[in-house]
């Protein structure tokens, strides 16, 4: 967990979730946050385009606690899929899950909003659920965020929860890349040590042998190497064998199997299973949805070791 946390704050840093939520944010008027699978903050609190009656919600015990309940049910109705949930305000939240192969690391969500135009009936039925959790919320500063509410329609709040399904999707595929990456500044000893098997991913490489390299024991290599980067040994170099596989599956001339040899898996059938717990599907589907974007490309040459990893797709 403490990992998924790392590599949900390195994705929120990205560049290229910066630029979506910014663009999210202007096209629909509404909050968009990464957040990780388990959290005890309320999402959206602080962020820009926070619904005003949420944030008055959120500054209350009480009411802040009932917010954080619908988190959780959220989070565990999105756990597999997108899904929204509406509190006891009337208001609703959506979440898209996003995931490493089958784990889901974190969620893309968004929300705050009302399906229907809110009456002084919705108004009054949110002050009694208050009511009922010890807080008095019938004052005019309320009412005023209440109705200030944005309203988004079923069908446009669909269209909303397939954008987060595909750009959670996206970051999906993007995260290895960061895994592989080093979400800290490497030590001298990790940074030789990822270069090097960048340098020999297709070589029969053994935590022996790449601490042997190093010129330090197998003990304090494994050590150093599991705290720098938050995998172990084996962990890493599956992911940077999948990472240089991923670029040659662009290559329409190449086939799979051998990629698979290319890329140092010993076996198809142990890099379809390796390369599906990584990305979440089969190389062969990886391929296709890849080519659909690009039908008139021919596809890349061949990675070179040299290039860093975290500049391929």
């Amino acid at each position: 967990m403490k990992a998924d946390g790392k590599l949900i704050d390195a994705l929120i840093r990205s560049e290229l979730f910066q630029n979506y939520q910014r663009a999210f944010n202007e096209a629909t008027g509404m909050p968009l946050t990464l957040r990780p699978v388990e959290t005890w903050q309320l999402p959206f609190h602080g962020k820009r385009k926070e619904n005003a009656f949420c944030a008055l919600m959120a500054g209350k015990s009480h009411t802040c606690a009932a917010c954080l309940r619908m988190q959780e049910k959220l989070a565990h109705d999105a756990m597999n899929t997108p899904s929204t949930t509406t509190c006891i305000y009337g208001l609703c939240e959506t979440a898209a899950p996003v995931k490493i192969g089958p784990q889901t690391i974190g969620f893309l969500q968004t929300g705050q909003v009302m399906r229907r135009k809110p009456t002084a009936a919705a108004f009054q039925r949110a002050i009694d659920e208050a009511w009922k959790l010890g807080e008095g919320i019938d004052n005019e500063r309320t009412k005023q965020a209440f109705f200030g509410t944005l309203v988004v329609s079923q069908s446009r709040l669909k269209s909303v929860s397939a954008l987060l399904g595909i750009f959670a999707e996206h970051l999906a595929i993007k995260s290895n890349q960061f895994m592989v990456q080093a979400v800290n500044v490497d030590s001298p000893i990790i940074a030789r040590a990822k270069q090097f098997i960048r340098d020999h991913s297709a070589e029969k490489l053994s935590l022996r042998s790449v601490s042997s390299a190093m010129n330090i024991s197998v003990f304090y290599f494994c050590k150093q190497f599991r705290k720098g980067t938050g995998l172990k040994f084996t962990e890493f170099l599956a992911r940077t064998r999948v990472e240089l596989a991923k670029n040659r599956l662009l290559n329409r001339n190449l086939r799979v199997s051998e990629i698979a040899y290319e890329a140092g898996f010993q076996s198809l059938t142990h890099f379809n299973r390796v390369f599906k717990q990584v990305a979440g599907q089969s190389p062969t589907d990886y391929r296709v949805k890849l080519l659909a974007k690009q039908p008139n490309s021919a596809g890349p040459p061949s990675l070179n070791r040299n290039q860093d990893i975290s500049g391929t797709e």
